[in-house]
């Protein structure tokens, strides 16, 4: 079966590129809500702890920088079920898609492992960062209770990431929101003692998030294995034994696809500490707006897992025409929503600051950032969405290299260079970070407009 190479440079109609924008659209909004409903649990946590003391609030801080970076390997590596699932669904290869599924609860259970061990030396490390004895103490039990919890949010990753391969995400979208609750009730029982319960405090907190994560997975994989629609991709129809090729070809999209994360996150993390070295107020305002901005991102990962379906899917029926259609739709999508957040972010810069913070001049160094990060919104919707539709195609290797460069030689040395060498201090760091962004938007773009009418036909799954 091989992919015929027709004219996919012309024009599409109107009346098909909207269609494209519609389904993109439907596809995507449950897993915004979905990521956000993610966001809105770190929140819940955040603010019940907060209601200890600066020092557990401060230990959760440290903890999640650094477990950040695990987790998004992990949700990395989960992604690459994706991909094969919409490709093998658009062949039409039914059964193989429950294949690729039982392959990568394998392949994620064993990551696991490997991401555990790594949160484990992470956290036997943190007294070596330089903290207050106070926090880090507090920080090993909670960053330990948060390395447990890596199973089953990779147990509930898989199904997700199968499920969403086969253009289903409402289930994972209700099924996170209810983890909102059960996470607020365990939190509740274990953080302050009630119900005869032992006060726990900060780990309590991580007992919330552990329990929570057990609920996502149990909720999943109930889903699947009841659907009667779900039965007929044979999700469960044999044993769980690894196929060499198969789980090779879900590490080959999976590792690298953790990696762009990482060097994503990294880059942040680098700014934060540059932006340290110039001062407290500064640091402060840099919090804001990335909080801020990590909202907009929500909708840039729901496109992005939209995009990876739908051109996975299109070019699984080897129809390049609409993988490219659907790809640019959800281009044109993602930037009608990242217009809408850069207005609000550039109008709205010196009230939203003071949501979070009341000092005046924290509020107008935000205000400063928030003007960059506005502008910056179209650069990042668009590199974010555009690494989704390479997904879609199982291109990696390129794309990792992309996003390497253009955060870690282009945004932060020039971040650096900016914010030092010519003394423009947090905006000349933001600046980098903005040319960064558009780097990697402008390259992850080009390449999908050179690779998609030369990616390999379809074969379906080696037996």
């Amino acid at each position: 079966m091989q992919i015929q190479q027709t004219d996919t440079t012309g024009p599409v109609s109107n009346q098909g590129f909207f269609r494209h924008i519609r389904e993109t659209f439907h596809l995507s909004v449950p897993i915004i809500i979905g990521h956000l409903g993610h966001m809105l649990m770190g929140v819940t946590d955040n603010m019940m702890v907060g209601r200890l003391g600066s020092v557990p609030l401060a230990a959760a801080g440290l903890s999640n920088v650094l477990f950040l970076l695990v987790l998004v390997m992990g949700l990395g590596i989960s992604m690459g079920i994706t991909p094969l699932v919409a490709q093998t669904h658009g062949a039409g290869e039914k059964t193989e898609c429950g294949r690729v599924l039982r392959q990568g609860l394998i392949v994620t259970f064993f990551a696991g492992i490997v991401l555990f061990l790594i949160t484990l030396v992470l956290s036997a490390s943190l007294g070596k960062l330089g903290q207050p004895e106070d926090v880090v103490k507090l920080a090993k039990v909670y960053m330990t209770i948060l390395g447990f919890s890596i199973f089953p949010l990779m147990v509930f990753q898989s199904f997700k990431q199968f499920a969403e391969g086969l253009s289903i995400t409402t289930s994972a979208m209700v099924i996170t929101l209810l983890a909102n609750i059960v996470n607020v009730g365990v939190n509740w029982v274990f953080i302050f003692g009630h119900l005869g319960a032992p006060a726990l405090g900060l780990a309590g907190a991580g007992l919330g998030t552990l329990l929570s994560r057990v609920f996502m997975a149990l909720a999943m994989a109930a889903v699947v294995y009841k659907s009667s629609y779900l039965k007929t991709f044979a999700p469960f129809s044999s044993r769980f034994r690894i196929n060499p090729v198969v789980a090779g070809k879900l590490l080959s999209i999976g590792i690298p696809a953790g990696l762009q994360y990482v060097f994503e996150v990294s880059s942040f993390a680098g700014a934060s500490v540059l932006i340290g070295w110039i001062g407290t107020r500064e640091l402060a305002a840099h919090q804001i707006a990335l909080n801020l901005s990590s909202i907009s991102y929500m909708f840039s990962l729901g496109v992005s897992a939209a995009a990876t379906v739908r051109v996975g899917t299109a070019l699984g029926r080897n129809d390049v025409p609409s993988a490219r259609s659907a790809g640019f739709s959800c281009i044109a999508l993602i930037c009608l929503f990242m217009v809408f957040f850069a207005g609000i972010f550039i109008s709205l810069k010196n009230v939203l600051p003071g949501f979070y913070i009341s000092e005046n001049d924290v509020v107008l160094i935000a205000a400063q950032i928030l003007l960059i990060a506005g502008i910056f919104q179209i650069s990042d919707g668009i590199q974010a969405v555009s690494a989704g539709m390479l997904r879609g195609a199982m291109d990696m290797t390129v794309p990792t290299i992309i996003t390497f460069a253009a955060y870690w030689l282009v945004g932060i040395p020039v971040g650096y260079v900016l914010g030092f060498t010519f003394r423009m201090g947090v905006v000349g760091v933001w600046i980098g970070l903005l040319m960064g962004l558009t780097a990697s938007a402008v390259m992850m773009l080009a390449r999908f407009n050179q690779v998609v009418p030369k990616v390999p036909a379809f074969q379906g799954q080696d037996r």
